[in-house]
């Protein structure tokens, strides 16, 4: 093997291969029988792989080294070996590791009184002891597997395990004659993952015991036996992905003590692919046994079930959407017959800057459709049809002072079909005009140390009105107030309602920069009409002459802090509504807090005034431990809505979860409940988990 070293003598010496073997040694010998001995902080580096020893001696008559350590071996793919000596083939690939060590990732150590290499493939361990823990003053690792034998698979990342003993700090707990683990390189593989204990006052206490099935590079099977003392389920989820999309189908099956006798289960499925010239198709399917079993297995709290399929394109100057979508109601106080179980839409949106006139001119067109299973007559199983077309045009002038004129106009046309509905039979043709001049008056200051300050008030003034007989509002129905509206030409959601007559909006808006990294802002504003506009609910804050004032704030502070507020006062300056929320977000904390109060309102469909506090939060204390905490408050009824705690704690080879929620829903589908969860993962076996960075800390 005379291409491995080919030596060049200096002092200190340096060997270096004619080809890819690199050899550096303090002294480098050849003997008078023709071995090659090197001694000295000896280093080889070959096709990627890194050896270094205290003493090499390579026999070419047997075409062997023999090695001396301490030794190191790091190879191409990141696997390293460390032992007391060797007898290996000069590629390193076949011959005996003895007192030796593997390394996988990083993350996993092998110890075993031997390592046998067969063909740059396999690694057999002889008396091994498996553990990701940090070994302190030779005592027992927090935990660790023993084994008589241990192959590893380099190739398929793979780790079989003979006669093998699962050890916490020491002591013995569980023994399986023959097991296979992924090591921690691997991305994908088939095995188990982390199981999960979860008790529930409704489901006792049970374990999940997921098993993950690589059906090759694009798809995959996990399924999941949930078995407790009241209840018996599977829980299956599929993923495939495509080279223009992927699908995944996720749900569950469930024979259980709640409701004895019957089949519970739920299937959701949703796909999106890429069809070509810029088309994406959706599509989705949700549907559920009975409305409490999403909640009661903790797979979410959707109320309202979602079905459909959707073909979108968006392009800069233009939109196109075609949807189907079917609902299906999980809340006790509606009624499936009685909602438009079946909305489509189908609509083409471009925007063009015309020559002539200058500004932006967006053109639209549209179909849609709302219909219900009920017969009943009137708005319980009203269907409705809509055909319309819309043109919208837009400019902008800066005049002298650096006052900024905008005009806009605009006008719907649109064509409704009603049936099963005598206040709306037959069909109406409806036309909606609407025009709106605005002048805007920034004014900008910068302050000392850099602090800009801009403040701008603003005036609009709009007529618009409606021309046909009455339609139906089913898009439309829940109107919001804020500054994002405070001049458009309409503020309703949809295309049904419509804003007539005469009216004025005025308002201001101050902007705080601070080059420090801080902003805040402040709107307010408000709008005065010649007549009132139906369809706008008393809690929207725009019904009247005289809409409530509009008051809404940010505040962006350095360190990831914000505060996000928006209310509504009426005449007696009393709070009419208000949102709020807050965001924090560092190294450490990350904190979501909401605050909403509504007033009841009949018009949409609010018996009684909403007052909620909601709360998601989660702080890291130090390396190892993190609280997390999250909840929902009614304070109208004084009463707690939702509340979970969790606590993880981990370090370089473990990771535990312990968590536990209280859901006081109380009404005829669901019922109270408290819910207990626990995982516990070995870090270093996870495929395509890496371990925490946390060290273990040495203590005496």
């Amino acid at each position: 093997m005379r291409w491995l070293f080919a030596l060049l003598l200096m002092l200190p010496c340096k060997a270096i291969a004619q080809g890819q073997a690199t050899l550096v040694a303090d002294r480098v010998e050849v003997t008078a029988d023709a071995r090659l001995i090197a001694s000295g902080n000896v280093e080889v580096f070959y096709d990627g792989t890194r050896l270094t020893a205290a003493r090499i001696m390579y026999d070419q008559t047997g075409d062997l080294l023999t090695i001396d350590g301490p030794i190191l071996i790091r190879l191409a793919d990141g696997t390293i070996f460390t032992a007391d000596a060797a007898r290996l083939d000069p590629r390193l690939e076949n011959g005996i590791l003895r007192g030796a060590r593997l390394v996988l990732d990083q993350q996993l150590q092998l110890a075993a009184n031997r390592i046998d290499r067969v063909d740059g493939r396999y690694s057999q361990l002889t008396q091994v002891a498996a553990t990701s823990c940090n070994i302190c003053d030779g005592r027992p690792p927090l935990w660790e597997i023993r084994a008589t034998r241990v192959v590893h698979d380099q190739v398929e990342q793979q780790l079989y395990f003979d006669n093998a003993s699962l050890r916490i700090a020491g002591v013995p707990v569980l023994w399986v004659p023959q097991m296979r683990l992924p090591d921690p390189s691997l991305t994908r593989a088939t095995g188990l993952l982390i199981p999960r204990i979860r008790s529930t006052d409704l489901l006792g206490f049970g374990l999940k015991l997921p098993y993950f099935i690589r059906l090759g590079d694009s798809r995959d099977l996990t399924l999941t036996p949930y078995l407790s003392t009241e209840t018996r389920t599977i829980e299956a989820r599929y993923r495939q992905a495509f080279v223009s999309g992927d699908v995944s189908i996720a749900g569950a099956f469930s024979r259980d003590s709640t409701r004895p006798g019957e089949n519970r289960g739920y299937l959701f499925a949703d796909g999106q692919f890429a069809v070509g010239g810029g088309y994406v198709l959706t599509f989705g399917a949700e549907t559920s046994s009975d409305p409490a079993y999403l909640l009661d297995y903790g797979f979410g709290d959707k109320d309202r079930l979602e079905s459909g399929l959707s073909l979108l394109r968006v392009r800069p100057d233009d939109l196109f959407q075609a949807y189907l979508t079917t609902y299906e109601s999980l809340r006790p106080d509606e009624t499936n017959a009685t909602l438009p179980r079946y909305v489509a839409r189908l609509s083409y949106e471009r925007r063009m800057t015309p020559a002539v006139i200058g500004g932006t001119l967006t053109l639209q067109t549209g179909i849609d459709s709302f219909l219900r299973d009920a017969t009943t007559p009137g708005d319980a199983g009203r269907d409705v049809s809509r055909v319309g077309v819309a043109a919208d045009w837009q400019r902008d002038w800066v005049l002298t002072g650096g006052l900024v004129l905008g005009l806009q106009g605009g006008i719907d046309l649109d064509y409704y079909a009603v049936a099963n509905d005598p206040d709306f039979a037959g069909g109406t043709l409806r036309s909606a005009p609407a025009v709106a001049v605005t002048l805007r008056w920034p004014l900008m200051r910068a302050g000392a140390g850099g602090v800009t300050t801009l403040i701008e008030p603003v005036l609009s003034l709009g007529y618009s009105d409606s021309f046909g007989g009455p339609v139906p509002n089913e898009d439309a129905t829940l109107v919001e107030f804020d500054e994002a509206n405070l001049v458009a030409l309409t503020r309703f959601p949809g295309e049904d309602g419509r804003e007539s007559g005469l009216r004025a909006s005025f308002g201001l808006n101050w902007t705080r920069i601070d080059p420090a990294g801080w902003s805040s802002t402040l709107s307010f504003g408000r709008i005065l009409r010649d007549q009132p506009v139906a369809g706008l609910s008393a809690a929207s804050g725009l019904d009247g002459v005289v809409s409530d004032w509009l008051i809404a704030g940010q505040l962006d502070l350095t360190g990831g802090f914000a505060l996000n507020a928006r209310t509504l006062f009426d005449e007696s300056l009393e709070f009419a509504k208000t949102e709020a929320r807050l965001t924090w977000a560092n190294d450490r904390l990350a904190l979501n807090a909401a605050y909403v109060w509504l007033p009841a309102d009949a018009d949409e469909d609010r018996d009684a005034p909403v007052s909620e506090w909601t709360l998601a939060s989660t702080y890291q204390i130090n390396d190892h431990w993190t609280i997390s905490a999250d909840g929902r408050y009614d304070i109208a009824a004084d009463t707690p809505t939702r509340a979970g705690f969790g606590v993880g704690w981990r370090n370089e080879c473990v990771t535990v979860d312990l968590s536990v929620s209280r859901r006081y829903t109380n009404n005829t589908t669901v019922d109270p409940a408290t819910d207990f969860g626990l995982s516990v993962n070995l870090n270093g076996f996870s495929a395509g988990r890496a371990a925490t960075q946390t060290a273990a800390t040495c203590r005496g």
